[in-house]
């Protein structure tokens, strides 16, 4: 239901004059910093963020990504943090209430690229002229926001129970019958049947066939609600080959000794962007701009060092999308006609059983 109520909620901002005739005195105040690059902008930023000494995140990261990230940024800098977390739909409408009632509690927000759209296109958000944003791939260089790291759809199985030769190697392969009550998806995961949906259709499939394909791959098939729940009875055995999986947790449950795998990719992979927004509104601008320059910079090492995919490449890591067909997800599609995907994607898992 998540699309619905974040459509209703843009609406319901972009209508509120409260708020919102602030942002442009606001943003100001990130004008100082925005011509300034290399060593000259981190001890600006530096020496200006631990004036404010404090900064407000609200984000939908998972808790033990925060729990390396939150100490890092502080350790490195004399900036207390204050953290709001929850998932993304929640953070959208607390900030909604707030810009509504005129007084936003956050100086950043990080969240996924789809919401953070809707907050731009309530005016919440406001430039960001960090130098490495130009690293970052254009998909995640979204209006007012920039990606920090990308969610990777893709099937997963279990390697106790499948063998190497029957690994999926094509998007096709999950609607061979041999995956017959042995195939899990995800209820929510409408994006990521948008993009494949779409996809088939731009490679010549009829509607009738792509409708056939993913009638074969629900058939017998278990939904379940969250990523999370569907890695954790995945690994256990409960069932041979998840969908959709995101490539971050399988790596991590995988690092952990888990009998997961999702290499080689089945192409194309589908990802969507995770950034940061500066909030126009911020009570600390300085801070607010510094952590958004130390998420694309010392940041992406720990996003990396924790099994995501992050949005600029580490010096001497390994690129895991390297020489891999990547389709991002067209977050205005999803932003437009969220409900009808969701809908028809709901109307599908009626075939399958729900855990």
């Amino acid at each position: 239901m998540a699309a619905v109520v974040l459509v209703s909620l843009t609406a319901t901002g972009c209508a509120s004059g409260v708020g919102a005739a602030k942002t442009t005195d606001e943003g100001a105040a990130y004008e100082e910093f925005a011509g300034l690059t290399g060593e000259e902008r981190r001890r600006t930023l530096v020496a200006a963020a631990e004036v404010e000494g404090a900064l407000s995140l609200y984000t939908s990261l998972t808790e033990d990504v925060l729990a390396v990230l939150e100490p890092a940024f502080e350790e490195a800098f004399d900036v207390d943090v204050e953290v709001y977390r929850a998932n993304s739909q929640t953070v959208l409408t607390k900030l909604t209430q707030e810009h509504q009632a005129g007084a936003i509690g956050a100086d950043v927000v990080e969240s996924d690229s789809l919401h953070l759209m809707a907050l731009n296109s309530m005016g919440i958000l406001t430039e960001y002229t960090g130098e490495r944003r130009d690293q970052v791939p254009e998909a995640g260089q979204g209006e007012n926001w920039t990606a920090t790291r990308f969610n990777v759809f893709a099937p997963s199985w279990n390697t106790d129970r499948v063998s190497a030769d029957d690994v999926p190697t094509s998007w096709e392969d999950l609607a061979d019958p041999k995956w017959d009550g042995q195939l899990a998806l995800e209820l929510g995961d409408y994006d990521w049947y948008m993009a494949l949906s779409t996809y088939w259709l731009e490679q010549g499939k009829t509607q009738e066939e792509v409708d056939a394909l993913f009638g074969d791959i629900v058939d017998g098939g278990v939904a379940y609600d969250g990523h999370i729940a569907m890695v954790d009875r995945h690994q256990s055995g409960a069932f041979d080959l998840a969908a959709s999986n995101y490539t971050y947790i399988v790596e991590q449950q995988k690092r952990a000794g888990a009998p997961l795998e999702y290499a080689p990719l089945v192409e194309p992979v589908f990802a969507r962007p995770n950034g940061v927004g500066l909030i126009a509104q911020a009570e600390h601008p300085a801070a607010a701009t510094l952590f958004a320059d130390w998420m694309l910079e010392e940041g992406q090492v720990l996003l990396a060092e924790k099994g995501l995919t992050t949005a600029i490449v580490p010096d001497g890591a390994d690129d895991p999308l390297q020489h891999v067909d990547v389709r991002y997800v067209d977050d205005g599609e999803l932003l437009e006609n969220g409900p009808e995907w969701e809908g028809s994607y709901e109307e599908l898992l009626k075939n399958a059983g729900a855990q």
